[in-house]
């Protein structure tokens, strides 16, 4: 089941709102063919395994990460795949919560004789599945907050340079995470300070990357900006407010290419949860948050962000007015304070991520 959850891993960012999903066919000890679901409307992973072996799969088994579907959609039912295939034993990583699915794989193949295991590495499995699982209750993105860190606390100097806090090694992992991802989203205040391409060049994915979104209530980003750049590989939204009148300079955006969007504004900004509602009409399931502070601290506050990945890195900035992880009014004592569950801290190089979920 690990080796399955790895081929679907290949799948996100690339799917949604269906979920990435990786499937194995064995015999006895042997791998005998892999698959994964690479895009929406696409051949799902037990389809594309099974194709490669056509009836070498009588009497195998099959490991899949989430159980396989039993209805026709915009691809027929993996079920009957299965069965046509000659599987005789499917081992399932967790069933699927989609109402639409939920058990009637595991059942539909059990009625029609195969020996069908469930739950296998089952906690993985959710954790992969997590932002599928909020997107089928919710309809809005699963927010991921990264950010990088001094041991000070600083996400820059009090001249606002950052470039760069962590190692190569940490950034090509963040590379990864964008490219894992449906969306990129950031203020226009990074956009004006740092100019990033917010790509995911170094993801090792090919194909086109997660859409850039960039929050820009008065449409200041300079027309020059990376983000309006390479639109082939990566589509640009920007979110503007619903008030903005700057038809000339929506104009030449979107005849570059990139998507503007009006949105609800909220004491004088973006009205963020408007915001996600917007985003998960886009099919936009899994959302990477990258800054900055003033961001950060909306969303954190707004209660808005879902997990939290941040890298500290061994520096010290000795004092100064820096850029703080988030902007605010903060909290008067430390029971008022944001702490995180489930953490988990992993060296990267020479710096430290810590992983955790916001306890609101």
């Amino acid at each position: 089941m690990k080796l399955a959850l790895r081929q679907a891993r290949k799948g996100l960012g690339k799917t949604s709102p269906n979920p990435a999903v990786g499937a194995l066919v064995v015999r006895g000890e042997d791998i005998l063919a892999k698959g994964f679901h690479q895009k929406a409307g696409g051949p799902h992973a037990e389809v594309e395994a099974l194709e490669k072996l056509g009836r070498k799969a009588s009497g195998c088994t099959m490991y899949v990460t989430l159980e396989p579907c039993n209805h026709y959609g915009k691809t027929p039912p993996c079920t009957e795949a299965i069965l046509d295939s000659g599987i005789k034993r499917v081992v399932i990583g967790m069933e699927d919560p989609n109402p639409s699915v939920k058990g009637g794989g595991v059942h539909y193949l059990k009625a029609k004789g195969l020996e069908v295991v469930t739950g296998v590495l089952e906690e993985e499995c959710r954790r992969f599945y997590e932002a599928y699982v909020k997107f089928l209750k919710t309809s809005t993105p699963f927010v991921v907050l990264k950010t990088a860190l001094t041991l000070d606390g600083w996400t820059a100097t009090s001249s606002k340079h950052s470039q760069w806090i962590t190692t190569e090694r940490s950034r090509r992992l963040v590379h990864t995470m964008r490219a894992e991802s449906d969306g990129i989203l950031v203020g226009v205040g990074t956009v004006i300070s740092d100019d990033p391409s917010l790509t995911a060049r170094k993801g090792g994915r090919p194909g086109p990357g997660p859409t850039r979104i960039l929050l820009d209530t008065h449409l200041r980003t300079p027309l020059k900006a990376k983000v309006f750049r390479d639109l082939s590989l990566s589509s640009t939204v920007v979110v503007v407010g619903d008030k903005t009148r700057k038809p000339r300079k929506m104009a030449i955006l979107e005849n570059l290419g990139v998507e503007v969007i009006r949105c609800p504004i909220r004491d004088g900004r973006i009205d963020l949860r408007a915001l996600m509602d917007i985003l998960g009409g886009m099919n936009i399931m899994s959302l990477l948050v990258e800054g900055g502070a003033r961001v950060v601290g909306s969303l954190l506050r707004a209660r808005l962000v879902d997990k939290v990945h941040i890298f500290l890195a061994p520096k010290l900035l000795l004092g100064g007015d820096g850029v703080p992880m988030a902007a605010g009014s903060g909290v008067d004592s430390m029971d008022e304070a944001l702490t995180l569950r489930d953490m988990e801290v992993k060296r990267v190089d020479r710096d430290i991520l810590v992983t955790g979920y916001p306890e609101y």
